[in-house]
């Protein structure tokens, strides 16, 4: 794609977040859109919200379970950008903010010091990690997740394009430091309205969240670009994504990590 392609579809998808109008996908208006197109447009349409007053807080990873891999025809992870006023607090989460919000359970890795290279471990990342927090992620939709007419799901082009579905962040329960637990058998329960809607470990992601945190520093490499201290790292779901209405009460329980209760309004 050109760059002046690259601008308008930046500038549709930032059209679309305001109007909550979704657009159809890119990927069926453009057949031979590329994942690094994908990229572009995420990275041109972050530049125009830090234009205009946002802050970037952190990244987040998406599509590390083995399973959604597979249904998204990618055989590695995405990513996108944290900005500042996608952070909630655990409570009252407002539903106009959001077209089709889903809710996912996470790991947030909040980082110390700086990540940056082309070979990072996990170790590597425990030691560059200042606390590892309980995490809700708030997926959105921007483009479609399926197509109005066709009714085929977006490509894994079109949601890297939609900052890899990014939308809202909670960060509640107990912080912890990275060595203080078993990272892999953190847990969690989430009910919706009081039904158990989905249990997983963070096992689910990649064996350990930390390696898609050590993906992302290696991702970010070839741009010039690192982790840096501050950050916020959302590490990535280990439970399928659950879908909110307006009205909708999650509880979300990590156990010894803590428990919290959000509710859209």
């Amino acid at each position: 794609m050109n760059e002046a392609l690259i601008q308008q579809l930046a500038r549709e998808l930032n059209e679309s977040e305001k109007s909550r109008v979704q657009l159809e996908h890119f990927s069926k208006r453009f057949p031979e859109m590329t994942i690094e197109d994908g990229y572009a447009i995420s990275r041109a349409w972050v530049a125009m919200k830090i234009a205009e007053g946002r802050t970037p807080r952190g990244h987040k990873i998406g599509l590390t379970s083995r399973a959604m891999q597979l249904s998204s025809q990618i055989d590695e992870p995405d990513y996108g950008t944290l900005l500042d006023d996608m952070f909630f607090e655990a409570g009252d989460i407002p539903f106009d903010r959001f077209i089709a919000p889903r809710v996912e359970v996470e790991l947030a890795f909040i980082l110390k010091r700086r990540l940056q290279g082309s070979h990072i471990t996990i170790e590597d990342v425990l030691d560059a990690t200042d606390y590892v927090h309980p995490a809700i992620e708030i997926i959105d939709a921007r483009i479609e997740q399926f197509d109005r007419h066709s009714k085929k799901m977006r490509r894994v082009q079109d949601t890297i394009s939609d900052n890899a579905a990014n939308a809202g962040i909670i960060l509640a329960g107990r912080q912890v430091k990275p060595r203080e637990v078993d990272l892999p058998w953190c847990g969690a329960i989430l009910r919706q309205n009081g039904a158990v809607e989905e249990t997983g470990l963070a096992a689910g992601v990649q064996g350990h969240p930390a390696v898609g945190v050590a993906w992302l520093a290696m991702k970010l490499a070839p741009w010039g670009e690192f982790l840096e201290a501050g950050e916020v790292v959302l590490a990535g779901s280990f439970t399928r994504p659950a879908i909110a209405k307006q009205g909708d009460l999650f509880d979300a329980d990590y156990g010894a990590l803590g428990r919290f209760e959000f509710r859209f309004v």
